[in-house]
């Protein structure tokens, strides 16, 4: 019966989002259960992606997104997939109407960085927009769950928080993506040259963003208010970290938040999420 694969499919997400990240899994306990596997169902999708342009060395990158996309194309047409993880987000998408132009954009982002690019203001925001924003805007389908108009109320909302996660990680991340992946995301960043200062500017833009998500995520419907408050907290802390850290840090390792400080983090959530104090 299919709907055992498609049980399977939901799990094998799930353990995708799990084995690559404990802070998003922590996250998406704090959402409603039955909204779950859809979260899961892109974080899979969008994983999976980024492991083909950041990690299979030695393999065609190329050849396998082509591969990726055209597959996840045939999956959304067919309403199935031999690939689990495929085969969980085209529920998704057909489930909560997922834009096909948002899963095309993110695709271009990903198709991006297999190309030595030098980032300016232009290029850097359609990065943004496809490998941040817009898979903001597909958890935003689900957490909606089917009302339009607040989906257009929060979108913006939707993008700055997806904007923001991704800017620090590009900080966190800095370290690697310069010296093993070759890569410099900030426009106009000479890594040689990676002052303090430009660190500063970097960060304010980084906390402007994060200003205005929370507002948006203060409107978010109860069922998914408390884990988006969760992921947020997880990335402010993580920020407020890096920002105590001078620039040649940021240069010489990753910057984390230990497991114990997270699972603080989700207590707190949950208390505040029970007070209904968000």
């Amino acid at each position: 019966m299919k709907l055992i694969f498609d049980q399977l499919s939901n799990k094998v997400s799930a353990a995708t989002t799990k084995e690559y990240s404990t802070s998003f899994s922590l996250a998406i306990h704090c959402v409603n259960r039955k909204l779950r596997p859809a979260i899961y169902g892109i974080y899979g999708f969008v994983r999976l992606a980024d492991e083909i342009v950041d990690s299979f060395e030695g393999y065609d990158k190329e050849y396998l997104l082509k591969k990726y996309k055209e597959d996840t194309y045939e999956a959304i047409d067919k309403r199935i997939s031999l690939n689990p993880v495929l085969n969980s987000f085209q529920h998704v998408v057909h489930q909560h109407n997922i834009d096909l132009i948002e899963i095309e954009q993110f695709i271009k982002s990903m198709e991006m960085d297999l190309k030595k690019v030098v980032f300016n203001e232009t290029n850097y925001n359609e990065y943004i927009l496809g490998s941040a924003e817009v898979v903001g805007l597909m958890c935003l389908h689900v957490f909606t769950q089917g009302c339009p108009e607040k989906f257009e109320e929060l979108k913006p909302y939707a993008m700055k928080l997806g904007s923001a996660f991704q800017k620090v990680n590009f900080l966190r991340d800095m370290k690697d993506d310069y010296h093993v992946l070759g890569r410099v995301y900030f426009p106009y960043v000479d890594i040689r040259n990676f002052t303090d200062e430009v660190k500063s500017e970097i960060e304010l833009d980084i906390q402007n963003d994060l200003k205005e998500a929370l507002i948006g995520i203060k409107k978010l419907p109860s069922t998914s208010r408390g884990g988006v408050y969760l992921a947020y907290i997880y990335y402010q802390s993580l920020f407020n970290k890096i920002k105590r850290l001078p620039s040649q840090r940021i240069l010489s390792e990753r910057i984390r938040i230990h497991n114990g400080k997270k699972f603080s983090l989700l207590v707190n959530t949950f208390v505040q999420t029970k007070m209904n104090t968000i």
